[in-house]
């Protein structure tokens, strides 16, 4: 049996989707802190099993029976740590015999904050003595969209990326990756680096806004402080707010672009390019 983590999740649910393309329903377990929340996977066939982040002795239950497990990161910036260690602990004592963890592009060398968790998750997967393969995900295309409509709006788009290459993807473009990684036989012992396979820069991505939108839309680039501070403006949470300024300004040393199209040969299709997820929002 296969089972994903965080199954109700954005990307959970994408995963999902793909698998139930070339697995049985019955044979999938979907982990999720609320099975309340998750009738549509239970309506599907799917197993459901409660099981959070914060609890060992839940997710022990919750693995019992299933030989491999997608192990989606988990959300809470700080913490993930120690549940993704309560996940694998485990995943360990319930006999999971393969691991695959979505972590961050080139985490071993990545100029952003981020790193420091998955980092930490790689290497506990490697002292686990279980098979494993590292999902290194580059940034989500829809990180970016969720911005697109103010800015449209105000006619700007701000950032602290400089200059910096972007080589996203689309949630469905990874989460495709991750199911055919967690259902195939191969790929233990693999890094993937995956990322889109054209990069783009933030005034691009304003540029294609204003084309496709017919609106004028600039980029203004601010320094970290700033950014973070008019995130916090719009009403994100500090830390929240934090991270991304953070991770713009990591995008501006290089730590969001890969050239290696692992990702496209992975999924054995192009990557979807930028101005079709523009087209796609507005």
């Amino acid at each position: 049996m296969i089972a994903i983590t965080g199954a109700t999740g954005q990307l959970g649910q994408l995963v999902i989707d793909n698998l139930l393309k070339t697995v049985p329903a019955n044979q999938l377990v979907a982990i999720v802190r609320n099975p309340a929340k998750a009738q549509a996977l239970s309506n599907k066939g799917i197993i459901v099993r409660q099981g959070d982040y914060t609890d060992e002795a839940a997710l022990k239950s919750a693995l019992q029976g299933v030989d491999k497990l997608l192990l989606i990161s988990g959300s809470e910036v700080g913490q993930r740590a120690v549940q993704h260690r309560n996940v694998i602990n485990a995943a360990k004592t319930a006999g999971v015999k393969f691991i695959a963890y979505t972590s961050l592009l080139h985490a071993d060398k990545s100029p952003l904050g981020l790193h420091v968790e998955h980092i930490e998750t790689e290497k506990m997967l490697t002292e686990s003595g279980i098979a494993y393969t590292l999902l290194r995900n580059g940034w989500y295309t829809e990180n970016y969209l969720a911005s697109a409509p103010p800015a449209i709006e105000h006619g700007v788009f701000i950032g602290a990326a400089g200059d910096g290459k972007i080589a996203s993807a689309t949630r469905a473009d990874y989460a495709a990756a991750a199911a055919q990684v967690i259902s195939a036989e191969g790929h233990a012992g693999k890094v993937y680096e995956l990322a889109g396979d054209s990069a783009w820069t933030l005034s691009e991505l304003a540029a294609e806004l204003s084309k496709q939108s017919g609106k004028n839309v600039s980029y203004q680039n601010l320094n970290e402080a700033d950014f973070a501070a008019a995130l916090k403006g719009v009403g994100l949470p500090a830390g929240l707010a934090d991270m991304l300024a953070d991770s713009d300004v990591g995008a501006s040393k290089g730590g969001l672009f890969d050239d290696s199209r692992t990702l496209s040969k992975l999924i054995q299709r192009p990557t979807t390019p930028l101005s079709e997820s523009v087209k796609r929002l507005l």
